[in-house]
C-alpha cells in the first residue's frame, strides 16, 4: 500500500523515523520512506520540497510502481469553490478534471477512461476520528500561484467543489499504470473569490497550519487502518 501526500507529510512526525530509501527510476530518483507493507511519497520531496508545476510527476509514480504498489491513498491540499464547504473539512473525491494531463503514454495506440474507484473509502471512513465528507470533485490547474476569481467562478460552472495543483497529474498517471486509488482532501482555504477574506500565501499558510491538528489525527487512523488491512 501506498500514502501520496505533501505538505501534511512534511508538518507531521508520523513518519520520522519510518525508513528512507532511494528509488532510481528512468524519470529521477525519489525519496519514500517505509515501515512494514507501507511505503509514504512526499509528492513535493522531503528534502528540498519542489512548487506544484516543478514536481516530477512520473517519477513519483514510477517508482510506486516498481515497488509493487497497486493500491494507493492519496491526501492533497485544496481550496473550496463552494461557499457551503469551510476550510478544515476533509473531503473525498468521487471524480476530477484535468484538461492538461501527464501521462506515460508516448503513441497513439492507447487510451483508458479514468475512474476513482475509492476502494478503501469505507474502511478508511470507519477508522477515521474526522469526519469526512464525500463525493466531491477535484479540478487540477497548473499553479504555483493561486487561481484568479474568473476561474473560480469557471470551475464552479464547470461542477468542480475543490481545487488544487497536484492530484489531477497523480490520479491521470496512477491510474494509467493500473494502480487503485483512494482520494482524499483537506480544504485548507477558500479558493479566490468565494468569500470576502484576503487570500495570500501567508494566510494560507496559516490556515494550513490551523488544520495540522485534524489532519495528523486522520494520517493516523489512516495508517493504522492501512496497518491492519495490508
Amino acid at each position: 500500500m501506498g500514502i501520496i501526500s505533501g505538505t501534511s507529510i512534511a508538518r507531521s512526525e508520523l513518519f520520522a523515523d519510518w525508513e528512507a530509501r532511494e528509488v532510481a527510476t528512468q524519470f529521477g530518483e525519489v525519496q519514500v520512506r517505509e515501515k512494514g507493507d507501507l511505503v509514504v511519497l512526499n509528492r513535493h520531496g522531503f528534502e528540498r520540497p519542489l512548487p506544484p508545476h516543478a514536481v516530477n510527476y512520473r517519477a513519483n509514480i514510477e517508482a510506486l510502481c516498481q515497488l509493487g504498489i497497486r493500491s494507493v491513498v492519496t491526501l492533497s491540499s485544496v481550496g473550496s469553490a463552494d461557499p457551503d464547504l469551510p476550510p478544515g473539512s476533509l473531503v473525498s473525491c468521487s471524480d476530477y478534471m484535468s484538461f492538461a494531463p501527464k501521462t506515460f503514454i508516448d503513441d497513439r495506440t492507447s487510451a483508458f477512461a479514468p475512474v476513482l474507484s475509492n476502494p478503501h473509502l469505507a474502511g478508511i471512513a470507519s477508522r477515521s476520528s474526522v469526519e469526512i465528507v464525500r463525493d466531491k470533485v477535484y479540478m487540477q490547474t497548473r499553479g504555483p500561484r493561486f487561481e484568479t476569481k474568473a476561474e473560480v467562478r469557471a470551475i464552479r460552472t464547470l461542477g468542480a467543489d475543490v481545487v488544487g495543483m497536484t492530484f489531477g497529474n497523480e490520479a491521470d498517471l496512477l491510474l494509467e499504470r493500473g494502480i487503485e486509488v483512494t482520494a482524499f482532501c483537506m480544504v485548507d482555504n477558500f479558493a479566490h473569490g468565494v468569500n470576502s477574506a484576503e487570500l495570500s500565501m501567508e494566510a494560507f499558510e496559516a490556515l494550513v497550519a490551523s488544520n495540522q491538528v485534524r489532519i495528523n489525527q486522520f494520517l493516523s487512523d489512516l495508517v493504522d487502518y492501512l496497518s491492519n488491512c495490508s
